[in-house]
């Protein structure tokens, strides 16, 4: 299959001096054994001062010669695929395109190596170029990348042309993009420049979306739980200690931190090196989903609809397995804020999940505290929406208490036939001290009863004892809310669960037992404080942080001798574990423009349109 010549226009190849014979040539000796200009034709296309005008002409002849150009001549094809085409002059990009296009056509086996040479170019590279004998080197940790967006330009219309020709090539991307995703410990600008690409390629290539996605986010979890709350806080606390400890000196002629704002608030750069690069993708990530989402600053239902159930699927697939991870997850809190309609769809997902007896456990115990976390920090949902999500799940919990109180067995704390049970009444309490506010302003009376309503007494009354296995700060805050508006009075129960001398329970992930002084439940609330600089920027507009309550008498006399503490959003210090260094996971259309956040610097790309 030849490629019309009409599509692009090749300039007269200027005379250049090179050795051997023609290409028609080389190959028909080559054929016959003498391989002595073979090798020298490969030889002088990897020549590092090769010039615009020789690649012209040696493209020109080995495409009248593609037809040949079988299994047995990989070495010259692979030699070819190495020539340094990105960033030359638009001759050259252009008769190497439509080299590539021939080739592809002609010769399938090569598909695969000409999708990696395109790939390996999605990330800045060392460029050594050789001019006049002397050796040009430009290094990827240079700040300035002029030519960077017209590379990713030239390489995004290769891939496009390639696709064209071979409709099969997304069966072939996904292994390639794959073993091609740098190192997470690769740079931060690296990473960015990939998952950048990667998301470019989603859009005119829409069938693998879901697939680019799962990739990119498992990647990003992987930094995420590497860089547990805890250490981040660390980083900044002693960051922003070395920066109090060394004022910006007065200008001078050496001064070299011009652009460093006077407000140390105001810098934007997360200070774990792990965080950072996490904080990168997941700006250029949100970037990405609300280009997605809207168009002319308008909100594109079908597009949106679309991209959530993709995100979704990821999700289910690998975000609500993963133990403790503090940010990844954000990219679905961020999504349902774009419409309500898409935060009752997720909640409702969450809600079968965890009334769901035939999925696991864990994962059930997962959503609950999704559940909880989302409904309790998320600003955009409304007060009817809360109601009607603890409506469902005090429901359930009832429910539950009735199937053990007519099972005629004992009741026992015992988290693994319970877990699911525990985690739920752990949401709800976690929902009311965060909208207990909310649920009573505007007519008190009338919210009073609903709260009545919900018969909190039977839940923290009954023989399998919830308050026993909640975290300590969600039962003591609970304990409090609900003694100050009279709805129940957990502080006997608290002091009888104190007293009593159980000192072990079985933990929900198995292994050795752990006391009920720690964190039986193994629970963590996914939406709590985000901590990344300059992704958070989306996020702080639609986050509930936590509000000290003013009354005092509101809380225990043992809890009220605690001080106050400096943080801003500190509701459960100290009782969420730490997220292990590892993913743990469990057992068992678009035509729009799409550009990089920040450092990047593309300018609108308008794509083809898909085919």
């Amino acid at each position: 299959m030849e490629i019309d010549s009409r599509e692009f226009s090749i300039a007269s190849p200027v005379k250049s001096v090179r050795f051997g014979g023609s290409v028609s040539e080389i190959l028909a000796k080559h054929k016959q054994g003498d391989s002595s200009d073979y090798d020298l034709l490969k030889h002088q296309l990897a020549d590092p001062c090769i010039k615009d005008a020789q690649i012209i002409s040696w493209l020109q002849e080995i495409r009248s010669c593609v037809s040949q150009l079988n299994k047995d001549h990989e070495q010259l094809i692979y030699t070819v695929l190495k020539l340094p085409w990105i960033g030359r002059r638009q001759a050259v990009v252009e008769e190497y395109m439509t080299f590539l296009g021939n080739l592809v056509s002609a010769q399938t086996v090569y598909l695969c190596a000409c999708l990696k040479m395109v790939v390996t170019y999605f990330t800045p590279m060392r460029v050594r170029i050789c001019v006049e004998g002397v050796n040009i080197s430009d290094s990827e940790d240079e700040d300035e990348y002029e030519n960077l967006s017209r590379n990713f330009d030239q390489c995004h219309k290769a891939l496009q042309l390639i696709a064209k020709y071979v409709p099969s090539t997304s069966h072939f991307l996904m292994p390639v993009f794959q073993e091609n995703f740098p190192f997470i410990q690769k740079s931060s600008r690296t990473l960015e420049c990939y998952v950048h690409n990667l998301l470019r390629v989603s859009v005119y290539i829409p069938s693998i979306r879901r697939d680019i996605l799962e990739l990119i986010i498992g990647k990003m979890l992987q930094l995420d739980v590497s860089a547990s709350r805890s250490d981040i806080e660390e980083a900044e606390e002693i960051a922003m200690q070395n920066l109090q400890g060394h004022p910006l000196k007065e200008e001078g002629l050496f001064d070299m931190d011009e652009d460093m704002p006077a407000n140390p608030s105001t810098m934007a750069v997360t200070s774990h090196s792990v965080a950072e690069r996490l904080d990168t993708l997941m700006a250029v990530l949100m970037a990405y989903v609300k280009d997605i989402c809207h168009v002319n600053g308008s909100l594109h239902v079908e597009r949106t609809k679309e991209l959530y159930r993709d995100l979704l699927s990821v999700f289910d697939k690998l975000i609500l397995p993963t133990h403790a991870s503090c940010h990844v997850q954000y990219i679905l809190f961020y999504l349902c804020s774009f419409r309500l309609a898409l935060t009752e769809a997720f909640l409702d997902h969450l809600w079968k999940i965890l009334q769901n007896p035939s999925q696991p456990a864990i994962l059930r115990q997962a959503a609950a505290g999704y559940l909880g976390s989302f409904l309790a920090r998320a600003k955009f949902i409304p007060v009817l929406t809360v109601r009607a999500c603890l409506d469902l799940l005090i429901s359930w919990i009832h429910g539950y208490i009735d199937s053990q109180n007519s099972s005629g067995k004992q009741a026992c704390c015992d988290i693994n036939l319970h877990g699911p049970f525990y985690s739920t009444c752990q949401a709800v309490f976690y929902v009311l001290i965060f909208r207990h506010r909310a649920l009573l302003e505007g007519h008190m009376k009338k919210g009073l009863e609903y709260l009545q309503s919900l018969n909190l007494e039977r839940v923290v009354m009954c023989q399998l004892n919830p308050l026993k296995l909640c975290l300590p700060t969600v039962t003591s805050m609970f304990a409090a809310i609900t003694r100050k508006y009279q709805i129940v009075f957990c502080y006997n129960v608290i002091e009888r669960n104190n007293r009593q001398l159980l000192p072990v329970v079985r933990s929900s992930t198995g292994g050795d037992c752990v006391t009920t002084k720690t964190n039986p439940l193994d629970s963590f609330f996914p939406f709590d404080p985000y901590l990344l600089k300059r992704s958070g920027q989306a996020i702080e507009p639609l986050y509930q942080v936590w509000e000290e309550f003013e009354d005092t008498e509101l809380l225990s006399p043992r809890t009220s001798k605690q001080g106050p503490r400096e943080d801003d959003d500190d509701f459960l210090y100290g009782d969420t574990p730490k997220a292990d260094a590892i993913v743990g996971m469990t057992p068992n259309s678009f035509d729009s423009n799409l550009c990089s956040p920040n450092s990047i610097g593309s300018p609108p790309i308008t794509f083809q349109k898909p085919f």
